[in-house]
């Protein structure tokens, strides 16, 4: 049998939050219910999530996720990025909701995962990724910085582990080391690192740690292939 379609339901404890969440962001809702029990649809293009609400449900314990392959994820952060400004006045990069940091290659961002108000990670990977990594294939290091390995293990512990002590343990070690790393590295890796203090609850540490990233000299060159990263580090100052 062929053209089968598989649709995730992901708890929330509120089903007006998630939506007045998902609109935001762009979705529009294409079905509502509110008895007997919460249950929402919302759909951004080809991409649709159903929501269901359970009394006495807890979204910082929840396992709700779903991966979703995406043309061009970038665009789709951006999106996401501006919708929770809109929706917050900030981006939250921390607790619940929040966006995590966009892992790149070759500058282009190949993912990044959205938790919503129901504590569900929306995992976004790139069509090409996700085909890559389900064949057993994966992206070359070569030339890749030691700096710029550690980040990406620190992100894994971070992001998908959810070892955000782990992740900053290894951050701290490749920061420590002598050999020099590209500045765009430096900033990325001083960036994750001040987000990984603030999801520890240690503000006075990321304070400290983006007054290290902001002391480094950029040109104009430098700072138009880090701006990403410098928007970011705004995002973590205005973090609560």
């Amino acid at each position: 049998m062929a053209d089968e379609t598989t649709t995730p339901l992901l708890p929330c404890s509120d089903v007006d939050e998630i939506v007045a969440f998902y609109e935001a962001l762009g979705f529009r809702t294409t079905y509502r219910q509110r008895r007997p029990n919460g249950y929402a649809i919302v759909v951004r293009e080809d991409l649709q999530l159903h929501f269901f609400s359970m009394d006495g449900f807890v979204p910082a314990d929840s396992y709700g996720s779903c991966l979703v392959g995406v043309p061009d994820a970038g665009e789709l952060y951006a999106a996401f990025r501006e919708g929770m400004r809109s929706l917050y006045g900030k981006v939250p990069t921390s607790g619940i909701p929040r966006l995590t940091r966009p892992p790149k290659q070759q500058h282009d961002v190949v993912g990044f995962a959205l938790i919503d108000p129901g504590g569900n990670w929306i995992r976004i990977s790139e069509q090409s990724r996700t085909q890559d990594t389900a064949s057993g294939t994966s992206q070359s290091t070569a030339g890749r910085s030691a700096l710029a390995t550690a980040l990406h293990g620190a992100t894994l512990l971070g992001d998908s582990k959810g070892d955000p002590q782990a992740a900053a343990r290894l951050l701290d070690k490749a920061l420590a080391r002598t050999e020099p790393a590209p500045v765009a590295d430096l900033i990325a890796a001083l960036v994750y690192r001040a987000e990984l203090a603030i999801s520890l609850g240690d503000r006075p540490g990321a304070i400290l740690i983006l007054d290290r990233m902001r002391a480094i000299p950029l040109d104009e060159q430098a700072r138009a292939a880090v701006l990403e990263d410098l928007e970011r580090a705004e995002d973590l100052t205005q973090a609560e």
